[in-house]
């Protein structure tokens, strides 16, 4: 209850000022970056935000914070009409509200979670938010009453609103099936965000017994993958080094989305296979149960090392996940974080066989080799890419004022378009090497 919570914030902070008086201070959390309205950092490029309201938020970045791939966790408020509020700011509206003096949108207590989509199964930190709290209680989690205390997802991506919507339709069947009612938890996106005060970031860690109302409803997130039992695949008939297992449903909007936006067009180095069973191959191991449909898993040597679950219609977002597994850091560097490679280090400089330069991780072709040229700056150069190929990016890094080329398919860094190339274009493609892939073309008969 909120009694409980006060008491337990004036017992911490008393502990703190005494520990100060005798000479030693507790270590505190740092506090996560806030939102940039600029250019953001390269180490910060990949990572998103999404909020979660479970009720007090002091119990549930606990949680939160223990799920694999999670970068960096703090506590606040947000969901709320006033763009700007503290910890009393939210009680005091909340009275209000509950005195029928005021019709204002409280914030809720919310954790804020940062993570890398690539290196995060989404879908699974989506379970875990479902499983540790009620979501079918209604102003409040446990004994915290309030609408302060929510529950809601509150997203920064569309890919994350798609995420949330299609888990909490899983997640409200299995409910039903245990005699559970209908689930309250509001999705928006994000709106007046506030970093909570220092006494509440980390309470858990630095109060370790401190007050914490959460808890789940015992019904677990399930395995999403509906329909009579189908068998497993037969190892025997897929790639033991490098595999890809893309877990499909009957009657699966996301499956036939995935299908046509990325399998259909599929040139990867790597193969796929499509399965309506929830069982890794024969003598293979998943690392956990299937959640939810299109799952798609990477194994590597009969063991899986990564997956991708969901999907809601971002091609760069898939592709950028294979590729992060795939690419070595040099390459990742290069794609991910618009680095560059030493000029003379890359592959393709003294290639000059007819082919196709291709995007590394999703095959997709770029440039040909009739466009290819000899610059002399140390990059494969071209004056001309396949059409519609590339992405232009204004990029005004280093102090200079160039033009960034991607690659239209998966959305990584190739390098720079100068207008000092020759006919017919007059344009100069400077490419790094180590992220594209060369294809020869197939000997004439």
């Amino acid at each position: 209850m909120q009694a409980d919570k006060l008491i337990a914030l004036v017992l911490a902070s008393l502990l703190t000022a005494a520990a100060v008086l005798l000479g030693w201070r507790a270590v505190s959390a740092r506090p996560m970056p806030a939102p940039s309205t600029g250019a953001i950092p390269v180490s910060t490029r990949q990572l998103q935000d999404i909020y979660f309201g479970m009720g007090c938020f002091w119990g549930a970045e606990k949680r939160l914070r223990a799920v694999p791939g999670v970068a960096a966790v703090e506590v606040g408020y947000a969901g709320g009409d006033a763009p700007k509020v503290g910890y009393e700011d939210v009680l005091r509206e909340e009275k209000l509200i509950r005195a029928g003096r005021s019709h204002a949108v409280n914030h809720a207590e919310v954790v804020r979670v940062r993570y890398d989509p690539r290196q995060l199964d989404v879908m699974g930190l989506l379970a875990t938010f479902w499983e540790n709290h009620d979501p079918t209680q209604v102003g409040g989690q446990g004994n915290d009453l309030g609408s302060n205390y929510r529950s809601a997802i509150y997203f920064t991506t569309p890919a994350q609103q798609v995420l949330a919507e299609q888990s909490r339709a899983i997640y409200q069947a299995n409910l039903a099936k245990a005699g559970f009612g209908t689930i309250t938890t509001e999705i928006l996106p994000l709106r007046h965000y506030n970093r909570a005060e220092e006494s509440h970031q980390d309470y858990l860690l630095k109060n370790s017994d401190g007050y914490c109302g959460l808890g789940g409803t015992g019904v677990a997130f399930g395995k999403g993958v509906n329909g009579p039992a189908t068998p497993a695949l037969d190892a025997g008939t897929l790639d033991p080094a490098r595999q890809l297992v893309v877990y499909e449903a009957e009657d699966c909007a996301y499956c036939a989305r995935f299908e046509a936006d990325v399998l259909a067009h599929w040139a990867a180095p790597v193969a796929y296979v499509q399965t309506r069973s929830q069982q890794a191959p024969g003598g293979w191991q998943l690392a956990r149960p299937l959640v939810a449909t299109p799952t798609i898993v990477l194994f590597q040597q009969g063991r899986e090392t990564a997956r991708f679950t969901g999907y809601a219609g971002d091609v760069q977002k898939f592709w950028q996940w294979l590729g992060f597994h795939l690419l070595t850091p040099e390459q990742q560097q290069i794609a991910f974080d618009s680095g560059t490679e030493l000029p003379g280090t890359g592959p393709y400089l003294e290639e000059h066989r007819p082919g196709t330069y291709v995007d590394l991780i999703s095959g997709a072709a770029l440039f040909r080799s009739d466009a290819k040229f000899d610059s002399g700056c140390g990059w494969p150069s071209f004056f001309a890419p396949k059409p519609g190929a590339l992405l232009f990016i204004e990029d005004r890094s280093h102090g200079m004022h160039r033009i960034e080329v991607r690659s239209a398919s998966s959305g990584i860094h190739l390098g720079h378009v100068f207008d000092d190339g020759p006919p017919p274009t007059g344009k100069r493609y400077c490419i790094n090497g180590k992220v594209l892939r060369f294809i020869p073309d197939a000997p004439k008969a």
